[in-house]
């Protein structure tokens, strides 16, 4: 065999691996948003396991309760004059550090801006239940984007999950139930 002809095999297969290591890169690409809620007393099981794109084409469509047009009414929330979107602006440019600090008889709190995410740590010592809420930056900003100060934006929140890298969002755990929330690129939720 001659050099051209090599070469010409040699570049053949060299393209034929990149095109396959781009298929399977392109394939993986689709995030899911995973849903696991499980209950040890009642041995019940709840899991859902949808496609990110999924879930940006439903949730507008969804018109029910405080969800409309992608946003949800968060009128309660507001409660003792607290503006959600000042909240996170000012966040937005305040260094990582934890700012809030609550531990009583019933309840520890913390909330902090660690590495890019906002993160929320609560452990209800009466029910002992631990919340863990972490979201990534982009989706925090993303929550409030188009809105205005009563709404949250979940459709823009679930678009923003699209660029976030593997990770929990939400962990609930407790004698009764037992609940994660998280991202990922499977479409199983095998952890």
């Amino acid at each position: 065999m001659n050099l051209s002809k090599r070469t010409l095999l040699l570049l053949a297969g060299f393209s034929a691996v990149s095109l396959a290591t781009a298929f399977a890169v392109t394939a993986s690409t689709t995030r899911y948003l995973h849903v696991k809620v499980s209950n040890p007393a009642t041995h019940e099981l709840v899991r859902v396991n949808v496609p990110l794109t999924l879930a940006e084409k439903v949730i507008p469509a969804i018109n029910h309760g405080q969800l409309r047009d992608g946003k949800v009414e968060i009128g309660n929330f507001r409660a003792d004059n607290v503006n959600v979107h000042a909240i996170l602006d000012a966040l937005k440019t305040a260094p990582e550090g934890e700012f809030v600090t609550v531990q009583d008889t019933g309840n520890d709190v913390r909330v902090a801006k660690e590495r890019g995410q906002l993160v929320v740590h609560v452990i209800d010592k009466n029910s002992r239940e631990n919340v863990d809420v972490t979201i990534p930056w982009d989706v925090a900003q993303a929550l409030i984007t188009d809105t205005n100060e009563d709404q949250l934006n979940v459709e823009a929140a679930v678009k923003a999950l699209e660029s976030v890298g593997d990770t929990t969002l939400v962990r609930v755990s407790g004698q009764d139930e037992n609940v994660r929330v998280w991202i990922d690129s499977r479409n199983t939720d095998t952890e």
